[in-house]
């Protein structure tokens, strides 16, 4: 199966014809000149339908896309808040230092013990010494100062159950957040599915 990447978000109608506003999920618009075909997918159901591209145009941080087969604010307004994916071709290319959601989730979140003094991992590139898996990678959420990675705890964790208080019982999950930045995570190893966590006191 193709890898589908989330590249827009349906936020309302444009005019009475059908056409859609659209927030670039990366804030460049571009890579949308190449899609001739997109599938608009409910976030909350999974619910997902494919459309031929019609006509877009970029106006001021907006992108106004028709679709074949919507042709009315009401067909828009049934959609608005959809994701707009696409496979990974026609995903905006990525800089330095940038990936996909699609690639950081399921990534094993790593913390470095010999490494550690006070809860803080020693950085070095790559990392050396026996990593212990305190999580995985289950999605990126907005924050209100930047992106945070979503953490879904590893269930029988020993560092964590040793280092962290946690308010459930042990051997049951259960999901934290920790900012997507240099200080708190390195080593982003989407290949492999690896990235490094600084600071242990983070997951408390």
């Amino acid at each position: 199966m193709t890898e589908q990447f989330i590249v827009g978000f349906i936020r309302g109608s444009h005019g009475v014809s059908g056409n859609m506003k659209i927030e670039s999920a990366s804030g460049e618009y571009e890579h949308f000149y190449s899609m001739k075909e997109v599938t608009l997918r409910d976030g909350k159901t999974g619910d997902s339908k494919v459309f031929k591209v019609e006509s877009l145009k970029v106006g001021a941080d907006t992108l106004y896309l028709k679709l074949v087969g919507i042709d009315s604010s009401e067909d828009v307004r049934k959609l608005n808040g959809w994701q707009i994916v696409v496979p990974r071709k026609y995903a905006k290319k990525l800089g330095k230092n940038e990936w996909y959601v699609e690639d950081l989730k399921n990534c094993a979140l790593d913390f470095y013990p010999e490494q550690a003094k006070d809860g803080l991992a020693v950085w070095t590139a790559p990392a050396v010494g026996k990593a212990v898996t305190v999580g995985t990678i289950t999605d990126v959420i907005e924050g209100g100062s930047g992106n945070l990675l979503e953490i879904l705890l590893a269930e029988n964790c020993d560092l964590l159950e040793k280092s962290v208080e946690s308010s459930t019982k042990k051997g049951k999950s259960r999901t934290v957040y920790v900012p997507f930045n240099p200080n708190f995570v390195r080593n982003v190893d989407v290949k492999n599915k690896h990235i490094q966590l600084m600071h242990l006191w983070i997951l408390e």
